[in-house]
């Protein structure tokens, strides 16, 4: 027993300080794409050509759809003149779908606060109920992680509850196939209002690498109402954390995100 105290006493605090400071990122960690127009040759779609899920588009300008990006460096490798790149920009969660879709110099905008009346009802206690909808376990491991002593999701009044009667809101990941459709309306169904939903992951925003497959729905918004969109494959913790604490208002006037960093 004295050892283990000592141990831990070593170890001292193993919680992030996040929001208050900036995360420590993975060397390896790709954020929102950036894009400099002013090396791109004319005529040149190679970065769309690559795109394994048609989130690039070229018609007199470049678009990007963060919604179904799945942050490979694909586009960048095709890229033969470095125009585009990833930067380390953890702050990606929407309010609103429409806002993923990016033009060149195009800013995003950045989730906001829940409505006045939701805010004043779950802003200081958020319990969601998780379903994977046709996941590969990938963004439900990012979830998941949140509930660790590193990120600890508690202190902030958020928690996960096994029932949908229990819950605020859900935390949807996959693609929602559909076998899982049914059984997505029915978890909504039995949330009490006011509820919420967030689509983690490209396969609960857009379908992702499914998307437009007859086995599958193009995510969460077929189904249901979503009130915050958190993008990638899978998204950081740091991301999805970030853009809870957006929802609940615990993060706010923090500089929105350019496309052009």
């Amino acid at each position: 027993m004295a050892n283990l105290l000592i141990t831990r006493l070593r170890q001292g605090r193993r919680t992030l300080p996040f929001p208050d400071t900036e995360p420590n990122l993975p060397d390896r960690f790709r954020g929102l794409p950036a894009i400099d127009r002013s090396r791109c040759p004319a005529g040149c779609e190679a970065c769309a050509d690559a795109c394994p899920t048609d989130a690039i588009a070229i018609n007199g300008s470049l678009r990007i759809d963060l919604g179904r990006c799945l942050f490979c460096p694909e586009c960048a490798i095709a890229c033969p003149e470095g125009a585009l790149h990833f930067t380390r920009e953890y702050r990606l969660a929407t309010s609103d779908r429409s806002d993923l879709v990016l033009t060149n110099g195009e800013t995003l905008k950045l989730a906001h606060r829940l409505a006045a009346d939701l805010h004043r009802i779950l802003g200081r206690s958020l319990k969601l109920r998780q379903v994977s909808a046709g996941g590969c376990s990938g963004c439900e491991a990012d979830v998941n992680v949140l509930n660790t002593v590193v990120f600890d999701l508690g202190r902030f009044g958020i928690q996960f509850v096994a029932s949908p009667r229990h819950a605020d809101g859900l935390l949807v990941t996959g693609p929602v196939t559909r076998n899982m459709s049914l059984a997505l309306e029915k978890t909504y169904a039995a949330v009490p209002e006011p509820k919420i939903v967030v689509a983690v992951g490209a396969c609960a925003i857009s379908g992702g690498p499914f998307r437009d497959r007859p086995e599958v729905l193009n995510g969460a918004s077929d189904v249901v109402p979503v009130d915050l969109f958190i993008p990638g494959c899978p998204p950081h913790p740091i991301t999805i954390l970030d853009g809870l604490l957006r929802l609940i208002g615990r993060i706010e006037n923090r500089p929105p995100a350019n496309i052009q960093q």
